[in-house]
């Protein structure tokens, strides 16, 4: 009987071990992907030319965006203002306080609107102005939605680097 009661011990104790071990490697694949830096596929027209219409795979760094790193010209991936269950993946081209000048419906006239970015806000459009639907259509988009910076395409091969 007492060997059988060390037996089940020693197994109990090997059990423990192994699920802090997968515990301890879920808490560091959750902290690396929700604070450090996250792969996602981007696919659509929105971003055409710069990535691919059926899908690349893109690195976004979460660091950048804590520390207000983020401006002009930067791709990045942003919690949509009106699906919150979904992300995009749109470039800035307004900071707050800039004036942004803008094609309202670039496909059915030449109308432009002129507005400034209010505080706390940017200014996001996709590459592609004829199949994006972007701050042309929802307005200015609060800081606070931006997830990430995309540093770097790293799927397919040949697209493989910096955007």
């Amino acid at each position: 009987m007492v060997g059988w009661i060390g037996q089940w011990r020693s197994i109990a104790k090997e059990a423990l071990d192994q699920t802090a071990i997968v515990t301890k490697f879920l808490c560091f694949l959750h902290v690396t992907n929700n604070y450090l830096c996250s792969s996602i596929l981007v696919h659509g027209p929105s971003m055409l030319p710069t990535l691919n219409l059926t899908g690349d795979v893109v690195l976004a760094e979460h660091v950048s965006t804590r520390l207000g790193k983020v401006g002009l010209g930067d791709v990045v991936l942003v919690r949509s203002p009106e699906n919150p269950n979904k992300s995009v993946t749109k470039r800035i081209v307004g900071m707050e306080g800039d004036t942004v000048t803008f094609y309202a419906d670039p496909i059915n006239g030449h109308r432009s609107k002129t507005l400034v970015v209010p505080k706390g806000h940017v200014w996001i459009q996709g590459d592609n102005v004829y199949a994006s639907k972007d701050s042309r259509q929802f307005g200015p988009v609060p800081y606070g939605l931006i997830q990430g910076k995309v540093c770097c395409r790293i799927w397919p091969p040949d697209g493989f680097g910096p955007l």
